[in-house]
């Protein structure tokens, strides 16, 4: 039996993991990855699981790990582990989390494994941290192309991409990792030393999972801790500034704001459309850098606010390990958004059909929304907890009509009724999920007019009546192609999912 400290001191590939008792709890991407690495390592392992499909189950008995499915709290405590290893679906409240907290044994998620057994290579990766309540992936994105433009060997990992536990196994290995945490992640989170992080913005979301908005943003808060060159902040957003003051970080770290603002001698910023930097000029107090203009960003469909601020947030990142402008500027050239990000699937009739599946929270869908003048808003789902009351009042004078679906239908049609209480309100009640995005299109193309915007963008969680963001996106593309006949030759459905 090792101690608490014993395991806390255990760090590097080569360092003792043989014989280490560790109970993994879930099996999806993530648990599969941490018990993949583990048994790599040779520690004695039983993975813990509500579900599995048999393809992993069968992958797991093939590298000599245990499955167990049924009375998970029994045999957590029989098997008395030195670590827990929790993929990101375990809140805290959970009984398995509950009880390995309550006997002292140390809870990890992949994250924190990853982060000490990341010279596995032999080449020690940095590592850029990305979170934030909305526009993760996509700043994941521009800085993993930004970088790769500069020529470094790069990776986007994480919640987004491969688990982090794949790519530090990587036999070639990486320069850098840019790794997206949800707060999910960073809640488990304390080790990492990153070369660069931002929270991009914050706004209250998964309150079910963390308890409190206080939790919610304590978690998004680690991923400053300890940062080694640049903390990254949103110059709009003071949450994200409190968290960086409020960071112990390696001595020499600057804090290095964007915005769609003039920007200070340490900012990304806009000056007349452009997009300038400021923080790493060699004579940023007189001068700044053109890394592109808002009109080049529009040309490639980055060219709302809510992108242009993730262009902003990817170019400080970028900067940072030296990348050029010139590199920078190319990486944004050929970029390409991915499938549903405020993607037009069709426009027929003067309407404009638009998927914005990916804003799974009200601030994600307050983004979307605030990009087009006239809607007619296809919204709900799962609502985590959260109120909508606010995105709602916030938007009813740019709405034409709203459908709701999803199983936390009552909490909107009350907001609508507050809050706009003469718009036309339809709800979507079928069981039949098969049903649920042609009845949406049908009753939305019932009031849309010329000139608007049928825009999907839920302001919830996808997992009532789809198998993901990605499902509910593709459903709702090929229901518009159905029901409108594809009168647009000139935008293609959304193709399946890679999910």
């Amino acid at each position: 039996m090792r101690t608490a400290q014993d395991v806390a001191a255990l760090s590097g590939w080569g360092a003792e993991w043989a014989g280490l008792r560790v109970a993994v709890l879930g099996l999806g991407v993530t648990g599969f990855s941490v018990a993949d690495t583990l048994a790599e390592l040779g520690a004695e392992l039983v993975v813990l699981s509500n579900r599995a499909d048999e393809k992993t189950a069968d992958l797991l008995d093939v590298i000599g790990v245990l499955l167990v499915l049924d009375s998970l709290d029994a045999e957590l405590a029989a098997f008395a582990p030195d670590l827990v290893v929790v993929s990101p679906g375990f809140p805290p409240s959970n009984s398995l989390v509950a009880w390995a907290t309550g006997q002292g044994i140390p809870v990890w998620g992949d994250i924190e494994l990853a982060w000490r057994l990341r010279d596995r290579s032999g080449r020690l990766a940095e590592w850029i941290a990305v979170t934030g309540t909305n526009g993760k992936t996509t700043t994941v994105q521009l800085t993993t192309a930004m970088l790769a433009a500069g020529g470094k060997r790069v990776i986007a990992c994480g919640n987004v991409g491969v688990p982090v536990l794949d790519a530090i196994r990587d036999p070639e290995g990486f320069d850098t990792l840019v790794v997206e945490l949800s707060s999910f992640q960073l809640h488990y989170l304390d080790s990492m030393s990153a070369w660069a992080s931002v929270c991009l913005n914050l706004a209250d979301d998964h309150l079910d999972w963390h308890g409190s908005p206080e939790a919610y943003s304590s978690a998004k808060a680690k991923v400053y801790g300890h940062t080694k060159v640049a903390c990254v902040y949103n110059l709009e957003d003071d949450a994200t500034r409190e968290m960086v003051e409020q960071a112990e970080v390696v001595e020499g770290c600057r804090a290095i704001g964007f915005g769609l603002v003039l920007p200070g001698p340490s900012d990304v910023g806009l000056v007349d459309e452009i997009v300038v930097d400021r923080a790493f000029h060699v004579d940023r107090q007189r001068a700044a850098i053109e890394l592109t203009t808002v009109r080049e960003l529009e040309r490639v469909g980055l060219g709302s606010p809510h992108m242009i601020a993730n262009v902003l947030a990817a170019a400080a990142l970028a900067r940072s390990v030296e990348i050029s402008p010139q590199d920078i500027r190319s990486a944004l050239r050929d970029f390409r958004l991915d499938h549903h990000r405020t993607e037009t699937v069709a426009e027929s009739g003067g309407v404009r059909w638009v998927n914005d599946s990916k804003a799974t929270n009200p601030h994600a869908a307050q983004a979307a929304l605030a990009s087009f003048e006239s809607v007619v808003w296809v919204v709900g789902g799962l609502l985590k907890g959260v109120d909508v009351n606010e995105l709602v009042a916030a938007n009813a004078s740019r709405l034409r009509g709203a459908v709701v679906i999803g199983v936390d239908r009552q909490p909107l049609v009350e907001a609508f009724t507050r809050h706009a209480p003469t718009l036309p309100v339809f709800e979507v009640e079928t069981a039949d999920t098969k049903e649920v995005m042609p009845m949406a299109v049908r009753l939305s193309a019932a009031v849309a007019h010329s000139g608007d915007t049928v825009l999907l963008a839920p302001a919830a969680a996808s997992m009532d009546q789809f198998t993901d963001y990605a499902d509910r996106g593709n459903r709702f593309a090929e229901a518009v192609q159905m029901i409108m006949g594809g009168a647009n030759d000139d935008q293609p459905a959304a193709p399946e999912s890679d999910d």
